[in-house]
């Protein structure tokens, strides 16, 4: 699926499906005009594509909201959205252009938005996505945070969320409980049990039997790696294991 979809931004189907900002977008990287509308004209776009589009030109604007694009934010980049070697570059103009385009980001955050109004996890994995990038060479600088707040008030995430998200991502005080949506006044049982059930609504493995494309897998993969590891953390702190209260952790996919 992964290798048709770059290889059709050849042609200007896609662009026509898509529609609005993130249409046209790809419609210049196939060498088409697209007009800018706010729907497509062939129903909704597919998830995947909106998702995938929308991640990179989203990349693409917050590497131009610091100015600088690092080795390890490339690398990261690559480690997210997955491109076929021989679609190298397309990913790269799609990238490049929507770093140039006049097009503000808000515009493509509101078209995913909307595309995913019913559906705010995926919301989350693109924000997810996105600070993974960010976080990449070390360091979320000021410009980049300021900006993956405006995009999370766009997808309508509030305070509490992004602290959630942000918590995977940079070091806080109380960074294990963030990341985990806890608190310290939750007692062991509560917080195994919220634990477990954290970890059946964020598995990859759903993200696979959902059909959603591969760089959805790639950001919820990392981020059950950031889970696991906060409840490793909390789980020394208080002593679970030594109580006979550890649970088994659920292994990230190969």
């Amino acid at each position: 699926m992964v290798s048709s979809f770059w290889g059709a931004l050849s042609g200007g189907g896609l662009g026509l499906a898509l529609g609005g900002p993130l249409g046209a977008l790809i419609g210049a990287v196939a060498g088409h005009v697209l007009i800018d509308r706010e729907g497509a004209p062939f129903g909704p776009a597919p998830r995947e594509l909106v998702f995938t589009t929308g991640l990179v030109a989203l990349a693409a604007k917050m590497a131009r909201s610091d100015g600088v694009v690092t080795r390890d934010e490339i690398a990261a980049f690559r480690r997210i959205v997955i491109v076929p070697p021989d679609q190298q570059a397309r990913i790269e103009s799609l990238f490049d252009l929507a770093k140039q385009t006049s097009a503000g980001f808000e515009a493509y955050a509101t078209q995913i938005a909307e595309a995913f109004r019913d559906e705010p996890a995926l919301l989350e994995d693109v924000l997810d996505g996105l600070f993974l990038i960010a976080a990449a060479d070390g360091a979320i600088h000021q410009d980049e945070h300021a900006y993956l707040r405006d995009v999370a008030t766009i997808f309508g995430i509030a305070e509490a969320g992004f602290a959630r998200i942000e918590a995977r991502h940079m070091r806080r005080p109380d960074d294990p409980y963030l990341v985990l949506g806890a608190t310290r006044e939750m007692n062991d049982a509560a917080l195994k049990q919220h634990y477990r059930k954290l970890v059946a609504q964020t598995h990859p493995d759903r993200e696979i039997a959902r059909g959603l494309p591969e760089e959805a897998v790639a950001i919820a993969t990392r981020r059950l790696a950031a889970i696991n590891a906060a409840w490793d953390t909390i789980e020394a702190e208080r002593g679970l294991a030594a109580k006979n209260l550890a649970t088994k952790r659920p292994r990230e996919p190969a």
